[in-house]
């Protein structure tokens, strides 16, 4: 399993505007959408990948990571998990 930050998004950006970016850039398709949303001005959102690793996330990353999309330039992450 593998969890993928996305913030400093546009606001307006919608879960399915999410899915389609991610598609464009080959990414697997994930399981478990959260949106972080904070104090509304750049939200973020945390994907869950059950049948992923973070290793095999972690090549996807640059191809989105710093892209200026939707009005905002984005930031990825792959989060480690906490607790074992």
């Amino acid at each position: 399993m593998a969890l993928l930050m996305i913030s400093n998004l546009n606001p307006d950006t919608t879960e399915d505007q999410v899915k389609e970016f991610l598609g464009r850039y080959g990414f697997p398709a994930y399981d478990e959408f959260e949106l972080q949303e904070g104090d509304g001005t750049r939200p973020a959102v945390t994907l869950t990948f059950h049948a992923v690793d973070e290793t095999a996330l972690q090549h996807f990353v640059p191809r989105i990571h710093d892209v200026f999309w939707n009005g905002h330039r984005i930031n990825a992450l792959v989060l480690r998990e906490r607790f074992n």
